[in-house]
């Protein structure tokens, strides 16, 4: 019987392995045919001439790969920055503070995570175009900058688990509530901050469309738009844009791969005290 079952368990990591990987040899044999290659031939069939970069150039020329990733960056750290800094607050006031309807404050935030943002676009669409940030990098960054409820909680978990005689000997030398939190708290917060910054960098990362709709202009283009360029009324490039998403995916899991140990220790120390 463990003989078995051991078995299943190898069975099970390798499908789940071949689930993940599959779709990924499939983009990459696509990127390196030619557009007569990959129509004559099957997703899975190897291409001819492995170091064929053609469609990699046409993919970072003509979609303007460059200026994607400029704007990507500065959208990232801008959101990532003012989402740390409004999450660690909030989970600050909720965990060291006593206050009426602390309990319906948390169950506000739970509410909020289960009404689908596309609902709520029209409405918001309608805010962000009256307060002039339509087609500015403004608009994707405010919109980003909102912590999620996942980032919320694993700060206000981890938060929990660092006692609050801290708080109190810092109190008695003198130290005011905002100068506990931040010579003391925020240092100490380090494993939750980073599981937060890669988890919602990813997100922001990928996010095809918060930037398809509030970043119309070609100059404010970010690397998921840059796909799209390649895909109009009278067909796709698709050996183009699996050369483009591939270009995407690099950097992703690579910066997965350097800091994955982050991301379980965070989220480890974050959902227990």
């Amino acid at each position: 019987m463990s003989k078995l079952l051991r078995a299943a368990k190898y069975a099970s990591l390798v499908l789940a392995s071949l689930v993940v990987l599959v779709p990924l040899v499939v983009v990459l044999f696509a990127a390196l045919k030619t557009h007569a290659e990959y129509n004559a031939t099957g997703p899975l069939t190897p291409p001819r001439n492995w170091f064929n970069f053609h469609n990699f150039a046409v993919a970072w020329t003509a979609g303007n790969m460059l200026r994607g990733f400029w704007n990507t960056t500065i959208i990232l750290v801008v959101s990532l920055t003012g989402t740390v800094v409004i999450g660690t607050l909030a989970a600050y006031a909720v965990s060291r503070f006593t206050f009426r309807f602390k309990r319906a404050v948390l169950g506000l935030f739970l509410v909020a995570a289960l009404v689908p943002g596309v609902t709520t676009q029209v409405a918001t669409f309608q805010i962000v175009k009256s307060l002039g940030l339509v087609n500015t990098q403004w608009s994707a960054i405010v919109l980003f900058m909102g912590t999620d409820i996942v980032s919320i909680y694993i700060f206000i978990q981890f938060m929990q688990s660092i006692p609050q005689s801290l708080d109190q000997a810092a109190m008695i030398d003198g130290a005011n509530r905002f100068t506990i939190y931040r010579k003391i708290i925020l240092p100490l917060m380090k494993p939750a901050i980073a599981t937060v910054v890669i988890i919602k960098g990813i997100a922001v990362y990928n996010e095809f469309y918060i930037p398809f709709l509030y970043l119309r202009s070609p100059d404010l283009s970010v690397i998921s738009t840059a796909l799209f360029r390649f895909k109009g009324p009278y067909g796709a490039q698709w050996e183009t844009i699996a050369a483009c998403t591939m270009i995407v995916l690099l950097p992703t899991v690579v910066i997965f791969l350097l800091l994955q140990r982050f991301i379980y220790n965070g989220i480890t120390a974050g959902a227990t005290k």
